[in-house]
């Protein structure tokens, strides 16, 4: 097997050194999507997260009050030991520190989350200390909090020192095929970067794994569902629903495959 290389670097890298996982960046409440979450908790499953958005869609939150099936979905998935993240909107930075705080509070309150996805996080170098105060305090209320930051594309370099993890590309097959790689990224491992890409046909899903590997991602969300229409209200998040070759995925990065 021939060594990878970091398409901006030239950097070598041993195939399989850095093995892929799944993030799931959030399906349909459980009574909508029960397939779903039952099948996070089949052994085997390389997964290193899943968030949980109990008022779904944007800005979703933990919802007012407990929901017993999302208590029981999230208990399952404890029991199995998988990390379940809460899902926290950012709003880009417009959000304010105390709304964010307050939310992270009930996930910790009524479903005890091992940390949280930021979605829709800021990339600019001036929001950096909010991003950094929000991080500090979430640490505080839940040791080892494990914090994701739904950037979507790579946001200046400081944030790798602020998040465990970093989404550097969240968008279309059709994109990610041509992207590139910012060059700071070889300065981290594979653990720390995040690639969620919807609308990725069967016959290319091997080329969008060899793709997340050069481009040095070690979590990964590839869906065959497309965002057809992401103007109109209502509009299914592809992320939501399993897609068609999810046992074909979870058998190509499950443990044990040869890469």
């Amino acid at each position: 097997m021939p060594h990878l290389t970091h398409p901006r670097t030239g950097q070598r890298a041993t195939p399989g050194a850095d093995r892929l996982g799944l993030g799931v960046p959030g399906y349909a409440h459980p009574l909508v999507a029960p397939v779903e979450w039952a099948e996070l908790t089949r052994p085997g499953t390389p997964l290193h997260w899943a968030v949980l958005n109990v008022s779904g869609g944007t800005p979703g939150g933990p919802g007012g009050r407990p929901d017993p099936h999302c208590l029981e979905a999230v208990g399952r998935l404890r029991n199995a030991g998988i990390r379940v993240l809460g899902h926290l909107d950012t709003a880009y930075g417009t959000r304010a520190f105390g709304e964010r705080i307050s939310e992270a509070q009930r996930y910790l309150d009524w479903y005890r989350v091992d940390g949280f996805l930021l979605d829709r996080c800021p990339t600019e170098r001036d929001a950096l200390p909010d991003m950094r105060r929000t991080a500090d305090t979430l640490r505080a209320l839940r040791d080892g909090a494990h914090l994701v930051f739904g950037h979507g594309t790579h946001p200046h370099p400081g944030y790798a020192e602020t998040a465990d993890q970093l989404i550097t590309y969240a968008g279309p097959w059709r994109d990610y095929r041509w992207s590139q790689v910012a060059e700071w990224t070889a300065d981290h491992p594979a653990e720390r970067f995040c690639h969620l890409v919807h609308g990725v046909p069967r016959t290319h899903l091997e080329e969008a794994l060899r793709i997340a590997r050069w481009q040095g991602a070690g979590t990964i969300f590839f869906t065959d569902r497309a965002d057809r229409a992401p103007q109109r209200k209502g509009t299914i998040d592809p992320f939501e629903t399993l897609p068609g070759y999810w046992d074909e995925i979870v058998s190509r990065i499950g443990p044990g495959i040869s890469e």
